[in-house]
């Protein structure tokens, strides 16, 4: 057991690793977002409008920070639009070694933090509505004693600080700050200064405080004016739909939609009254109204930023579109309406399409329309709570043996190999593989939901990368097994295996086929069971995933007493066929995953689209799958012919 103890030591370290990355991501892109906000905000008190260095410490210090933001961005994980974040942090780096205007730096810094911040999504979302009065109470014990009692800057210990506290009554400053960003000073501190951290208080206390201190700027008469504004003014109900929105709104940004009077009226009352808005988005949430209202959010920043010279920005916010606010509701949408789930998963993907072929801003826009009232009837159906018992049964059902299938034929034809060779020993190894792959999926899923959050794209990609790395070591086997199944060379070959002691090379193998053909379906099909789930229909799910782990076992029953009556010829050829079909199969998923997660370009086809076939409707995965099969009939016809001589010359 010490090879396969190797191996399950090697596969845990493995499985723990997207988790440490994520959690180094999480970090190195939350600081990189943090300097860039700091240096909208700050650089003007480093340089003037006419380009002078006023503050030759402060100037050092953006130097300083520019310079860190591209090694932090540089040192993040793959993600769509890295490289174009890589050279917008060059970009600033410059700007702020020629001293360009402040304002010029300040649009930079800022679009390139709302890059990040889609493209490595942090905790960005208070859970409830901030209170103002928990808020108050949190800045007199904790801040005032620097900040000053109303916010000026001027508390008791200020005079003895260096550099002084941040005026949160500067409304020139105040105007550039989100509750995001603030909440983000709060929890991490600031280097360079004594701003501590106050990481030891709740996340949401760090709210209600970010929330307070983000409205000091405003007196009551201004909060009573947003108040009425906001009653009356549909397009600001529009600009800030939820308290998502809310959280990383910032005034100036507002101010260029509804006017700037008016952004800071209604800014006062909300950063005030933040109830009056819609519940957050969790992260981990899959409520299905804060994530849509994501999607329409994301949509509209795609079609507002588009430039058919320049499609890379619109392209990543259609992508966080369906990743963020489309995908975490999939499971509950496919049990409602399978349908409606290919139709919107179709209109996305075509309106990617349009972005980076550079399609006229007209068709861009008409696809846009065009998704936006496929969320309308997404809504419509997702907004009846009550599902029946028989469709939480059906989905739950399901779900289980369409993800379990294609791992149960791979375990079940390894187990019927094994037994036609009289290798009872090795069996063993392969039963571990399944049953670790099960626990470590388990560990995985307590990991991302409970430790960190992975994000739509991150799922995507690993799901995508093990599918492509399943299908090529099936079609390895699949050669090999095809080569076996002539007239003699079976024979030959149970004859040597017999008499063979079982290598730790061949116990690792067994041992990693079985584990990866099982964990790849099981995190996601843990996931599927957790968005899906709600108290009144768990009876129903629990029943279909009864029902769906019995007809698997029927099913792996029944081929295990096929594989056994077959001769053994046959055997290792209806395998070889078998595993071929499977690598096809996996070849479409995987790539089809990639896609969705922007890593792989697509060109949509007037195809069909068959999921369980992993047949999806653009020309990449059907030319993968297409290659699959061109190496798998190749390499057969090779196998077929190759081993005859060197068979009969043993």
């Amino acid at each position: 057991m010490r090879p396969v103890a190797r191996v399950l030591l090697l596969i845990l370290a493995l499985l723990a690793a997207p988790a440490l990355w994520a959690t180094d991501a999480a970090t190195e892109a939350r600081q990189a977002w943090q300097l860039l906000e700091y240096i909208a905000v700050d650089y003007g008190g480093a340089v003037d409008a006419r380009g002078d260095v006023a503050n030759a410490g402060e100037y050092a210090e953006m130097q300083e920070f520019a310079s860190t933001i591209g090694q932090k961005l540089a040192a993040l994980p793959a993600a769509p639009g890295k490289a174009e974040r890589i050279a917008g942090a060059g970009q600033l780096q410059r700007l702020v070694a020629e001293r360009a205007a402040p304002a010029a730096v300040a649009s930079a810094a800022h679009a390139l933090a709302r890059q990040v911040l889609e493209a490595y999504p942090i905790d960005a979302v208070p859970e409830s509505a901030p209170d103002r009065a928990r808020g108050a109470a949190l800045y007199a014990a904790q801040c005032s004693a620097c900040h000053g009692g109303t916010g000026a800057g001027d508390g008791p210990a200020a005079a003895s600080l260096d550099p002084r506290p941040v005026a949160f009554t500067d409304h020139g400053r105040a105007i550039q700050r989100s509750p995001l960003a603030l909440y983000q000073v709060i929890s991490q501190g600031l280097s360079g200064t004594a701003m501590p951290s106050f990481a030891g208080l709740p996340a949401q206390q760090r709210w209600d405080l970010a929330f307070y201190v983000g409205g000091l700027s405003a007196d009551d008469a201004l909060r009573t004016r947003g108040q009425q504004l906001w009653a009356a003014n549909a397009a600001a109900r529009a600009a800030v739909p939820d308290l998502a929105s809310l959280a990383q709104s910032r005034e100036d940004d507002l101010a260029l939609r509804l006017g700037a009077e008016n952004a800071r009226a209604i800014t006062a009352y909300l950063r005030a009254n933040p109830g009056a808005l819609a519940p957050a988005a969790s992260p981990r949430a899959s409520s299905p109204g804060p994530t849509l209202a994501v999607a329409r959010q994301r949509l509209a920043e795609a079609v507002e930023s588009y430039d058919p010279a320049q499609p890379a920005q619109a392209a990543q916010r259609a992508l966080s579109a369906y990743l963020d606010g489309i995908e975490p509701i999939e499971p509950t949408l496919a049990t409602r309406d399978p349908a409606l789930l290919r139709e919107i998963e179709a209109a996305m993907s075509e309106l990617r399409t349009r972005i980076q072929a550079r399609a006229p801003v007209r068709e861009v826009r008409a696809q846009a329309d065009a998704v936006r009232g496929v969320f309308d009837r997404i809504e419509v159906a997702l907004a009846d709570k009550t599902t029946s018992s028989a469709a939480a049964f059906a989905g739950s059902f399901t779900i289980l043996v369409r993800e379990g299938l294609e791992a149960l034929l791979i375990v079940v034809g390894m187990l019927a190999f094994l037994r036609k060779a009289q290798r009872a020993d090795a069996i063993r190894y392969v039963h571990a593989g399944w049953v670790g792959a099960l626990l470590a999926g388990g560990v995985t899923w307590a990991a991302a939901t409970y430790l960190v959050g992975i994000s739509g794209a991150n799922r995507e990609v690993t799901e995508g990368l093990s599918s492509l790395f399943a299908a090529l070591v099936l079609l390895s086997v699949g050669i090999w097994m095809h080569g076996k199944s002539a007239a003699g060379r079976w024979q030959q070959y149970l004859s040597e295996r017999m008499s063979a002691v079982l290598t730790g090379r061949s116990a690792m193998f067994l041992f990693g086929l079985s584990f990866i053909a099982v964990y790849r379906e099981v995190f996601e099909t843990i996931l599927f069971y957790a968005a899906m789930w709600t108290p009144q229909d768990s009876a129903a799910i629990v029943g279909g995933l009864a029902a769906g782990i019995g007809l698997l076992a029927v099913i792996a029953w029944a081929l295990l007493r096929a594989g056994m009556r077959l001769p053994v010829g046959t055997f290792f050829s209806v395998s070889a066929v078998l595993i071929a079909i499977l690598a096809v199969v996996l070849a479409g998923k995987g790539t089809a995953a990639l896609q969705e997660a922007g890593w792989i370009s697509q060109t949509v086809l007037h195809a069909p689209r068959v999921d369980w076939l992993g047949l999806y409707p653009t020309a990449q995965s059907l030319v993968a799958q297409l290659a699959v099969a061109v190496i798998a009939g190749l390499g057969y016809l090779w196998a077929a012919r190759a081993p005859q001589a060197t068979g009969k010359g043993r």
